[in-house]
């Protein structure tokens, strides 16, 4: 999901003319795809449940060829990092059928992949049925050549907090691993993410973690109606996180998601003071990420895996969302 720096913007560059950004709110950019990676004072660094099963590096395979007849986003050509995009994604009619078509998909495609998920099973293999499951319901994998990353998922392991690339390392019993997954149908991205447990052996702090880390969202989504503050998202969550003895990751955050796949408003999953409110019409992510440790990222030199910085253990969930005229549609909830 990143690389080079969060979503899309350059290391040390000052987010400019981004709505509700404030002016001192400075971006650590890695090229990412599904959250933004902004950097700011106070990261938390408390010690906590360590992964059993510390990561290393496996082997990846090339990417998966996609069928010329598939519609995809302009980069999947040029593998650049799209530039970040101002405008709020808010549809018509027809845009938002769109959008409940391709968060419909990636919903499924997700569904899916967590059937995979057990002891042994290589996140490559993960990849590969994604990417099937994806280009046979004539969609891109949106996370595909975003930035160059190489995969059509992100496998994100343990202490990895997000964009941690499919290889060739198998799932462990005690493992916890997120799949997020994006695809792009019709012109319109819907964004995805969840938390599997593997085996029988999670141990009962894991469990807590992605337990709490689903009520943080559930949390935040509880909130959202027209005209409701974007900043009431993060005291949502972390109010959750508090409750736990948790902490909540300030290094990345959901964005607005549509024709384009990152864009304005900048969603902010702890407390702040970002200006701008929920639209009719309008779409945009939550995706928490919640620790046991240190909320601290530590990017490997693929430039995409961020772990935590003291190996504690990361869980995350991510839905799209539709502002209604009575409140709030969860786009990718079957």
């Amino acid at each position: 999901m990143y690389r080079g720096g969060s979503c899309l913007m350059r290391r040390n560059v000052r987010a400019s003319g981004v709505v509700g950004r404030p002016a001192d709110l400075w971006v650590e950019a890695r090229r990412g795809f599904s959250e933004l990676l902004s950097k700011k004072k106070g990261f938390g660094d408390k010690k906590g449940g360590r992964s059993a099963n510390m990561l290393k590096p496996g082997v990846i395979s090339p990417p998966l060829p996609v069928p010329a007849g598939i519609n995809r986003p302009p980069y999947a050509e040029t593998k650049e990092n799209p530039p970040w995009d101002d405008n709020y994604q808010v549809h018509d009619k027809q845009g938002i059928e769109r959008m409940r078509r391709s968060g419909k998909l990636a919903a499924e495609v997700l569904e899916m992949a967590g059937k995979l998920v057990k002891p042994g099973t290589v996140t490559d293999d993960i990849d590969k049925a994604v990417h099937k499951m994806i280009i046979e319901n004539g969609a891109y994998p949106s996370p595909l050549n975003y930035g160059g990353f190489p995969k059509s998922v992100c496998t994100s392991i343990n202490e990895c907090i997000c964009h941690g690339i499919p290889d060739s390392r198998p799932l462990q019993d005690g493992d916890i691993v997120n799949i997020d997954v994006t695809v792009f149908l019709d012109g319109h991205h819907g964004d995805t993410s969840r938390m599997f447990l593997v085996g029988d052996s999670v141990s009962e702090e894991a469990k807590r973690l992605v337990e709490v880390t689903k009520e943080s969202l559930d949390a935040a989504i509880a909130i959202c109606r027209p005209g409701a503050a974007f900043k009431e998202i993060g005291s949502a969550i972390q109010k959750v996180a508090n409750a736990n003895k948790m902490n909540v990751v300030k290094s990345f955050v959901g964005h607005g998601v549509g024709r384009v796949f990152h864009s304005s408003p900048v969603i902010l999953h702890y407390p702040n003071r970002e200006k701008g409110v929920m639209e009719i019409g309008q779409t945009f992510t939550i995706e928490p990420m919640l620790t046991l440790g240190s909320i601290k990222p530590k990017i490997w030199a693929d430039e995409w895996t961020a772990v935590t910085a003291d190996g504690s253990l990361s869980a995350q969930f991510e839905h799209t969302l539709l502002i209604t005229e009575d409140g709030v549609e969860i786009l990718t909830k079957l």
